[in-house]
């Protein structure tokens, strides 16, 4: 096993699930996940860290994931909810879910990381009913054009410490896409981390019928 192969699957798992589990980003979490029901599929679940936000609405959950490891951190949130969730090792970019086979899609802290992203945009609409919501909760690139040149700067250094991830892609370009129904997207800072790693798009996108 390689040094980056060692760190992906076994540092990795535990840092993003004691970063990610920040109580600044509960509400957030919550907000983003208000109104789903039926059945979820979850690209990127990661540590299931969306699962205590789910309403009892929720049918079941299709938990994606490419990190083997993500899963075991899991269980005990897995154990607490009162839906079935199936979890995929899988990657967002290609899914083998059928066409128009979920009521809701969710992504938090996912697209950031995912090579072929546009695909993953695409595969997204592809899986979504007619109706059906994209609800996003992502980090990118800054309106700021100097938090924005900081951004570029670093994220060499961010892709290998974020296991892929980027600093500074336009969130609100690549979910738009896809002809989704969406209003303005929110961007925003989030209070008490670097605005360089802050820069949060948040919002519901529809499926039109």
């Amino acid at each position: 096993m390689s040094l980056r192969e060692l760190y992906s699957q076994h540092v990795f798992p535990c840092l993003c699930d004691w970063a990610m589990s920040s109580k600044e980003l509960h509400p957030l979490r919550q907000q983003c996940v208000q109104g789903v029901r039926g059945q979820v599929l979850e690209i990127g679940f990661g540590t299931g860290l969306n699962l205590p936000f789910y309403s009892k609405d929720v049918v079941e959950v299709h938990a994606v994931d490419v990190n083997p490891k993500m899963a075991p951190k899991a269980l005990h949130r897995i154990e607490e909810v009162p839906f079935p969730v199936q979890h995929h090792v899988l990657s967002g970019e290609s899914l083998p879910m059928e066409d128009e086979s979920f009521d809701f899609v969710v992504s938090t802290f996912t697209l950031c990381s995912i090579a072929k992203v546009h695909q993953a945009v695409q595969e997204i609409w592809r899986v979504l009913r007619p109706n059906g919501r994209f609800c996003f909760l992502e980090h990118g690139l800054s309106p700021d054009p100097k938090v924005a040149s900081w951004q570029t700067r670093l994220n060499p250094l961010q892709h290998v410490l974020g296991d892929g991830c980027h600093l500074n892609r336009p969130m609100d370009q690549i979910v738009c896409s896809q002809p989704f129904q969406v209003r303005p997207i929110q961007t925003f800072y989030l209070e008490g981390v670097p605005r360089v790693i802050g820069c949060l798009y948040q919002e519901q996108a529809q499926k039109p019928a």
